[in-house]
């Protein structure tokens, strides 16, 4: 290509694509490609200037430029995660070849800096941000249990006014949320069907688009026809019957409407896992002891794999009708890690009757042009240089995905940025300390004077109420038992209008609360028990997981001895465990219990 066309070209896309970061030219010689919609066998691609300069080269490599052999490899736009919840660990999308997410629901002013930065060119170094913003939901409702108040919509003429304040904060489309709970969620409050056509109607005289958060079959529905653009989520269950299933497919293919699956999220539900990527050692070395015990974990305490084949069903009835399937994978929730979980997303769209080609069209081109994103999720001229380098051919094998060579954002490589992560991961991975036991095992050294323990910053109360909740309790020593040991009484009152209202005494681990202590020495936890006849639960967190492990316990009129081994606390890291806790909850009312000679043991 000639200098004066070169100029004009990357000029032209400048304009149209404000904000490229500057970077060397790079061409790929000699690359499969996947183009985000068809593959050509052999091509050699030209990027600067952030931006795709020719995605078929023909001419000398340009002075100065950085030649990268492709033979052998497939060259992919980067990845568009279609949703994610991107709340935390902006770094690690860019590490697995995720260079753009779209956003569900997270904090304003993340949303306001990162558009910031993009808009300033100053985002190489992590994904692009597309985000909804705060989501719709009614007051009490899916959302409004994190801790964090946010507003909520609750009757239909207020949807506009609602909507007008989500854009004016820089949302750049309108998620409503249709969930009453179910499969292992408590019951909450959901949008009325009113107010959730009067949110679609506002959001689109405002031309922006109305996604919705389903868990339903009939809610699925409800929303396709009252003109969702998309849903973000389909539901857990069994398979619906193929009439049923080519019967909404063919619902949403008449409403235009595109579908987002996240299988990776409903196989955590699902209690299951597809695949082991933390077995693909370029994976896992890039995510640390915090990274893996997310990932690890799971919403579901059983495996429960007949959640699984509505969502199964449901999406190759979808792919049957021609409906726009678009790959996401819900991270930031259990059981999902940034990045590293639309690899798994891509196999999981395979598994449900997708060609690797169309998966990966669900993870670039389609899910740019789903969501207006301009020129990304393509590799043509004029196309933002957010590439992916892989060996093999995932054309044919979907999980060649995994096997990363390289990743661009911005035209400017992360591979810098990959093996600083893979040395901090190694490090750490070196320098862990278990923490010493007690000889006895003994953790719970109560009297009247304090709640001590041999290690960490010793028994405090918790509550619900750093979620919001109203939840109460009360703890107090009582006089020694036989042995010596001194019982700890925990009683109070559990509060309704909260979904998950937990109220108890927690041994905090750490120096100070909620830092991670190294466990793993031991293997289970023994404790004596007694109390009003009433169920409750002993809970173990782990840092980096936000939903504890838990098992039941009784807690009857007489003095009884509990074991429960750390592998019943599903998806928790007994190398960075922050908390122990003894808790009532969710169901309202009054309780009390008491416990005495906590251990943590070997055997």
């Amino acid at each position: 290509m000639p200098a004066t066309v070169l100029k004009s070209v990357l000029a032209a896309a400048a304009l149209a694509l404000s904000g490229a970061a500057a970077a060397a030219p790079t061409l790929i010689k000699d690359v499969r490609l996947f183009d985000g919609a068809s593959a050509h066998e052999r091509r050699t691609v030209l990027f600067d200037g952030g931006l795709i300069v020719d995605a078929d080269y023909r001419g000398q490599p340009p002075r100065g430029a950085r030649v990268v052999e492709g033979a052998g490899r497939t060259l992919l736009p980067g990845l568009i995660d279609a949703h994610t919840h991107a709340f935390r660990d902006h770094d690690l999308p860019l590490l697995f070849g995720v260079t753009t997410q779209v956003d569900m629901f997270s904090a304003v002013p993340l949303m306001q800096e990162m558009k910031g930065a993009m808009q300033a060119g100053r985002n190489a170094h992590r994904a692009d941000l597309f985000s909804a913003g705060i989501l719709v939901t009614a007051p009490g409702g899916h959302g409004t249990q994190f801790g964090v108040t946010i507003p909520t919509l609750s009757r239909p003429e207020d949807a506009q006014a609602f909507v007008d304040a989500r854009i004016a904060e820089g949302s750049d489309f309108i998620k409503l949320v249709m969930e009453a709970g179910g499969h292992g969620m408590p019951a909450m409050h959901t949008l009325d069907l009113a107010t959730a056509k009067a949110v679609i109607a506002a959001a689109h005289r405002r031309g922006k688009l109305a996604v919705a958060h389903v868990s339903t079959e009939a809610d699925a529905r409800a929303m396709l026809e009252a003109g969702a653009d998309g849903l973000v989520h389909l539901f857990p269950g069994a398979a619906p019957g193929r009439e049923r299933a080519d019967s909404l497919a063919r619902l949403a293919k008449d409403r235009g409407a595109f579908v987002i699956p996240t299988f990776t999220v409903l196989e955590s539900m699902a209690g299951t896992r597809g695949d082991d990527l933390l077995a693909e050692p370029g994976l896992a070395a890039l995510l640390d002891r915090e990274g893996q015990a997310h990932f690890k974990a799971r919403f579901g305490a059983q495996p429960t794999p007949v959640l699984l084949e509505a969502p199964k069903a449901v999406t190759a009835a979808l792919r049957r009708a021609g409906v726009r399937l678009l790959a996401g994978s819900d991270a930031g929730n259990s059981g999902t890690q940034y990045g590293i979980s639309m690899h798994r997303e891509l196999a999981a769209l395979v598994e449900a009757g997708l060609t690797p080609g169309e998966a990966l069209a669900a993870a670039t081109s389609v899910p740019a042009a789903a969501f207006r994103l301009g020129r990304r999720g393509c590799v043509e001229k004029g196309c933002k240089a957010d590439l992916l380098l892989v060996d093999g051919n995932p054309l044919a094998d979907i999980t060649a995905t995994r096997r990363i060579v390289e990743v661009w954002k911005d035209g400017e490589s992360a591979n810098g940025l990959r093996e600083a992560r893979r040395k901090k991961v190694a490090q750490q991975a070196a320098g862990g300390v278990p923490q010493a036991l007690p000889p006895d095992g003994r953790v719970s050294l109560f009297s009247e004077a304090k709640l001590g323990s041999p290690f960490g910053a010793g028994w405090m109360p918790s509550t619900d109420a750093i979620a919001g909740g109203h939840s109460t309790t009360s703890l107090a020593a009582q006089p020694a038992l036989a042995d010596g040991q001194v019982p700890l009484a925990i009683s109070g009152r559990i509060m309704s209008g909260l979904s998950y209202a937990w109220a108890g005494a927690a041994f905090m681990t750490g120096a100070q609360p909620m830092q991670p202590a190294d466990l793993s020495a031991a293997k289970l936890v023994r404790f004596k028990v007694r109390g009003d006849g009433r169920a409750y639960r002993v809970m173990m967190m782990s840092q980096g997981v936000a939903i504890p492990g838990s098992a039941p316990f009784q807690a009857g009129p007489e003095w009884t001895e509990v074991t429960v081994p750390f592998s019943a606390f599903a998806g928790i890291d007994p190398a960075a465990v922050t908390m122990i806790g003894f808790y009532a909850g969710p169901q309202a009312g009054d309780y009390r219990f008491e416990i005495a000679d906590v251990r943590l043991l070997e055997r």
